[in-house]
C-alpha cells in the first residue's frame, strides 16, 4: 500500500501571531514577536528577551472548561491543544463529542518537556508535606504525553495517540511519522505537530551554556539574527504548530481543502561522531539526511523553489548553508531561496519544527516567500557560498511548487521533509 498524503488543516500558536490569519500577516510583513521579558530580567538572565505567544484567559476558555483550567499551568499543553484543535477545525472536521472513538484518526504530537511550572509547584508542595494539594491533573500536566492525551480525549481519537520527542527536530519528525503511518494504510488521518513550554525553567539551561544572545536586551525585535554577521546567539521562544495529514482519497471524498502534498523526507542521526556532539551537528549526517529526503521524495535539487532552514543565529549558520550547498551541489546564484522564521519568532525549541512547517506550508499555498529580518549585514562566510539574493529581506511573491524544510536538534538528530503544491 502506497497512499498519497496531503495536508488539510493547519493550526498555529506563535510569538508573532495566534491563529492562521494573524500569523500569515506577521510572516508576510516581517513582524517580530520577540519582546523584553521582565521575568528573565528579574532572574538576572544574560538574555532578557524572548518570543512568547499571547494567550488570554478568554481565549483559553474556548478550548478548556473552567474546571479544566483550575490549577492548570502547563503552557506547552495549552499551546498544543489550541493549535491542534484549530488545525482539526480548519480541516473541516467536527469537534462535537461522539459516543465512540474515531478509529481512523489519531495524533502524533511532540514536545520536549511538559508542565515544567507544574513540576516546580509540585516539588514545593511535596517538600512542604502538602502532597494532597497537588490536584487531580498534576500527572496529566506533567507526563510527556500529556499534550497528545488531552488532544486524543477532546477529539475522541481512536487510532495511535502518542508523543514524540527529538529536541528541535520534534515537529518535523512528527509530520514524517504521521506521513508513514497514513502512507502504509494504518490510519486515514493523523493530527501531527509539536509544542514547547515557555518560561525561565525551560530557557535557563540554554542561557547557562551561553548560546542565547545577550546583546539586544534593549532592542528585542532586532535580537534574533539568523545569517547575520552580528548574530550573537539565539533568542528563546515557544509555541505550537499543528497539521492534519490525511490520505488523498479520504480528503477528496469529503471535499477537503488541500494545502500541500507531503512527498516524503528523512530522519537520521550523526551518532555524535565526526564532529557531531550533543550540541553540534555531524555535517556528514546533515548532508545525508537532505540527500536521502530528496531521494525518498523523488525530486532533483534543481526542482526546489525555496528552503526553510533551521538557521538559529549562532556560529553554526554558515556551516548549515555549506551543508545545504554540498548536499544539493548548488551554489552561487543557482542556490534556491532560503529563509529562517527564527528571525521573527526566536528559537521555539521542540515547537520550532512545527511552527516553521506551518509557515512553510502557508508560503507554498499562498505563493510567497517570507522575508528574513535582521540580516541586513549578511555573514560574509555565507555570501561566499551563495548569492545574497538567495536570502530575501523583503517578501517575494512567486509561484512555489517544491519547498524543503529541515530541522537539526540537540543530540545530533536531523529531519528533512519535502512539501509540494497539490495538483490532482
Amino acid at each position: 500500500m502506497n497512499r498519497r498524503v496531503v495536508i488539510t488543516g493547519l493550526g498555529i500558536v506563535a510569538p508573532n501571531g495566534v491563529g492562521l490569519e494573524a500569523f500569515t500577516n506577521a510572516i508576510q510583513n516581517g513582524i517580530s514577536g520577540v519582546e523584553h521579558d521582565s521575568e528573565l530580567e528579574r532572574l538576572q538572565f544574560s538574555c532578557q528577551i524572548a518570543g512568547k505567544p499571547k494567550i488570554s484567559a478568554e481565549l483559553s476558555l474556548h478550548y478548556f472548561s473552567e474546571l479544566e483550567l483550575r490549577n492548570f499551568n502547563s503552557t506547552g499543553i495549552l499551546y498544543g491543544v489550541i493549535a491542534g484543535m484549530d488545525a482539526w477545525k480548519d480541516a473541516g472536521l467536527s469537534t462535537e463529542i461522539q459516543e465512540n472513538p474515531d478509529w481512523d484518526s489519531g495524533t502524533i504530537f511532540g514536545t520536549g518537556t511538559s508542565g515544567i511550572d507544574k513540576f516546580r509547584e509540585s516539588i514545593y508542595l511535596i517538600d512542604d508535606f502538602q502532597t494532597r494539594r497537588l490536584g487531580s491533573t498534576a500527572v496529566a500536566q506533567t507526563m510527556n504525553s500529556g499534550v497528545s492525551a488531552y488532544l486524543g480525549g477532546k477529539l475522541g481519537l481512536g487510532n495511535q495517540v502518542t508523543t514524540n520527542s527529538s529536541a528541535c527536530t520534534t515537529g518535523t519528525e512528527s509530520i514524517l511519522m504521521a506521513y508513514e503511518r497514513i502512507k502504509s494504510g494504518l490510519a486515514k488521518r493523523i493530527l501531527a505537530g509539536s509544542t514547547s513550554d515557555s518560561g525561565p525553567y525551560i530557557w535557563g539551561g540554554f542561557d547557562a551554556i551561553k548560546v542565547c544572545t545577550f546583546k539586544h536586551n534593549s532592542t528585542p525585535e532586532s535580537g534574533s539574527r539568523p545569517m547575520s554577521a552580528t548574530a550573537s546567539g539565539f533568542v528563546p521562544g515557544s509555541g505550537a504548530g499543528a497539521f492534519v495529514l490525511e490520505d488523498l482519497e479520504t480528503a477528496l471524498a469529503r471535499g477537503a481543502r488541500i494545502y500541500a502534498e507531503v512527498l516524503g523526507g528523512n530522519v537520521n542521526s550523526g551518532g555524535q561522531r565526526n564532529g557531531g556532539t550533543m550540541t553540534a551537528p555531524n555535517a556528514t549526517a546533515v548532508k545525508r539526511c537532505i540527500t536521502t529526503a530528496l531521494e525518498n521524495a523523488k525530486i532533483e535539487p534543481n526542482e526546489i523553489d525555496t528552503i526553510n532552514g533551521h538557521l538559529t543565529a549562532t556560529s553554526k549558520d554558515a556551516l548549515e548553508i555549506s551543508n545545504w550547498s554540498e548536499a544539493l551541489q548548488l551554489s552561487g546564484k543557482n542556490f534556491p531561496y532560503i529563509n529562517s522564521l527564527k528571525s521573527m519568532v526566536g528559537h521555539c525549541l521542540s515547537a520550532s519544527g512545527s511552527v516553521e512547517c506551518v509557515a512553510s506550508i502557508l508560503e507554498l499555498y499562498h505563493n510567497f516567500i517570507f522575508p528574513n529580518i535582521n540580516c541586513e549585514d549578511l555573514n560574509p562566510e555565507i555570501t561566499q557560498i551563495i548569492y545574497a539574493e538567495c536570502i530575501p529581506q523583503k517578501i517575494i511573491n512567486k509561484e512555489i511548487n517544491i519547498l524543503v524544510k529541515a530541522s537539526f536538534g540537540f543530540g545530533d538528530v536531523n529531519g528533512c521533509v519535502v512539501f509540494k503544491k497539490f495538483r490532482e
